[in-house]
């Protein structure tokens, strides 16, 4: 690898300026300068000082087309003037009355209603907190401490799941700060092998199995729906819970979420992102019987202790309501899906015609960009590289190449999260012929500076 970038550094640090300026601040406070592991760029992020719609605003000014989308959970897009108005009529009534109130109530029946595998539910204020719920009560159902999860797959940074969520998986690894204890009762199997969790839970006899809707982290390393019903149809026959994590998928993918488009029913899901309309809100629906753990006087004479100060918050509740109320429209999901898969081919011409090592897949809203790829082109939108084969799609690479790209592809107005993107309700076609644009600008600026791609 090259010993300097100085070209794409000096043109990103001309561009973004007043960011770097703002980054020397932000040291000060924040370890690295970052308040999320994501957002840490070298030789420094952008700052952003509006989203409005698919794009967001520099501090500098610059308009930046957005695929982050608020970490997922923007499907609407930024600022959508339903969900503006919801949290504008509810913060002037109340932020916080530390009591129930109705807007629970409508945010729940309205998850209920698209989603037929929540017979009840508790909020939570992440996906994080939802999942690590989802763990404790099926210890408190079923007496029995074992997890199994998948290699790559990402539940949130709590101690029980977060072990094996990303490369390398080489099987040795252990998160810092994870203990002995928590980390032997987490088993780690490879992902869309049937016959591999049927071995792991007749030898480990679990608590419980949970999977990430769609796939490792939002779909790397993608799981067909024929996958999930064998998790559904196996977990059913040893009697064992099974969690999905929708985290992502919910409301995204379609409106009844990843276990719609699979026609299962989990035991439990976890949910969060699209469900608050791009606030703060997480939560836990399943089984009625399941979910009496965290009912008082219940009749397993075990509860779960869940207190949390936010939970259905009615702010994030107001915009709850509102966001889902243009779910179940089907037009958000069918959107995005639609401008995600005309991304993906827009990008393979773009890679084709420069004979760059990179190539695009994904499903649904999700954009994954593989490098040093030098495999056959896709012929269809369903193309997966390496036959879906997890052990090469879901790698590390170079980290200065990384940072690198992300910020050669911020100099053509185009913010990218890493290795992958998503769209929303509101990209549209010249969001698509723009991004073209500024990855072709992005593979010439890094040949320039003597990487390969």
């Amino acid at each position: 690898m090259p010993a300097a970038r100085s070209r794409i550094e000096q043109l990103f640090s001309d561009r973004f300026s007043q960011s770097a300026e703002l980054f020397q601040r932000s040291k000060k406070l924040f370890p690295s300068g970052v308040t999320h592991d994501s957002r840490y760029l070298k030789p420094f992020p952008i700052f952003a000082d509006e989203a409005l719609g698919s794009r967001k605003t520099s501090v500098e000014g610059h308009s930046i087309i957005d695929y982050w989308v608020g970490h997922g959970a923007m499907l609407l897009g930024h600022s959508h003037q339903a969900i503006v108005e919801a949290v504008q009529k509810q913060v002037a009534r109340s932020t916080h009355p530390g009591a129930c109130h109705q807007l629970e109530l409508e945010w729940g029946e309205r998850v209920q209603k698209l989603v037929p595998s929540a017979e009840q539910m508790r909020f939570t204020n992440s996906g994080t907190e939802a999942t690590l719920m989802a763990l404790r009560v099926s210890r408190i159902v079923t007496g029995r401490n074992k997890v199994i999860k998948f290699a790559g797959h990402f539940h949130g940074w709590h101690d029980s799941l977060i072990n094996a969520s990303a490369p390398p998986h080489d099987g040795d690894s252990q998160d810092p700060g994870i203990t002995d204890g928590v980390y032997e009762d987490i088993i780690i199997i490879p992902p869309n092998d049937p016959l591999a969790l049927e071995a792991a839970i007749d030898e480990h006899e679990p608590a419980c199995v949970i999977h990430e809707g769609n796939g490792a982290r939002w779909g790397v390393a993608p799981t067909r729906p024929e996958f999930l019903r064998d998790v559904r149809r196996i977990t059913s026959e040893k009697n064992t819970i099974f969690i999905l994590d929708e985290v992502i998928t919910g409301f995204r993918v379609a409106p009844g979420g990843f276990q719609s488009v699979c026609e299962i029913v989990p035991d439990m899901t976890t949910m969060a992102k699209v469900l608050a309309g791009g606030l703060p809100g997480g939560c836990l629906a399943g089984r009625a019987d399941i979910l009496q753990a965290l009912a008082f006087d219940n009749p397993l004479g075990r509860k779960m202790k869940h207190p949390g100060t936010y939970n259905a918050n009615p702010l994030s509740a107001a915009a709850g309501v509102a966001a889902l109320d243009l779910v179940a429209t089907g037009e958000p999901s069918q959107k995005a899906n639609e401008v995600a898969a005309a991304v993906r081919t827009a990008l393979n011409q773009v890679f084709a015609d420069k004979s760059a090592r990179m190539v695009a897949y994904g499903a649904f809203s999700a954009i994954k960009i593989l490098a040093d790829y030098d495999g056959p082109r896709p012929d269809s939108d369903d193309f997966v590289p390496f036959d879906g084969d997890w052990r090469l799609l879901d790698r590390s690479f170079d980290k200065s190449f990384g940072h690198a790209f992300r910020c050669a592809l911020l100099l053509g107005g185009v913010d990218w999260m890493g290795w992958a993107g998503s769209t929303s309700l509101a990209h549209d076609s010249r969001d698509i012929d723009q991004t073209a644009t500024a990855f072709a600008q992005a593979i010439d600026l890094l040949r320039e500076d003597g990487f390969a791609v």
